[in-house]
């Protein structure tokens, strides 16, 4: 998978759950033109579909049309993605990670979404930026 310099691709949803659906015809074409391995879209899915759930349920304080953007790029063998949204600031990346051991019962509710996300990603992190959220998850493929 040789890559010269870095490629670089951007989906733009909008914050409405049905919009995932583009996201994986987005990755499926994103696997063909740039050689992803197979093997690594499905993490790659599912930690943004965990991402964006969490900025279209609760990052925008009404039910207002809003953008999210998805920066794609690919550097040697590095998939960079970074999420942008004009959302309340938050950094899930602080939240202490839940204690798996517990019972179902016995576990507070949430926080399961960056945990996976963490464990699918080689390298998870946010910034605020203006008045933007980015999060950023990084992947070595290949």
């Amino acid at each position: 998978m040789a890559t010269k310099g870095e490629l670089h691709k951007r989906l733009i949803i909008k914050n409405n759950i049905s919009e995932l659906e583009r996201l994986v015809a987005f990755l499926e074409s994103l696997q063909n033109e740039w050689n992803i391995p197979a093997s690594t879209i499905p993490s790659i899915n599912l930690a943004l579909e965990e991402a964006l759930t969490n900025v279209i349920f609760y990052a925008f304080e009404n039910d207002d049309e809003q953008e999210i953007k998805l920066d794609f790029k690919l550097n040697n063998n590095q998939l960079t993605m970074i999420i942008s949204d004009n959302g309340k600031p938050y950094d899930p990346t602080t939240k202490t990670d839940p204690d798996i051991n517990l019972s179902v019962k016995d576990r507070p509710v949430g926080g399961l979404g960056i945990f996976l996300i963490k464990q699918l990603m080689d390298e998870v992190s946010y910034q605020r930026k203006g008045n933007l959220n980015q999060l950023t998850l990084m992947i070595q493929i290949g």
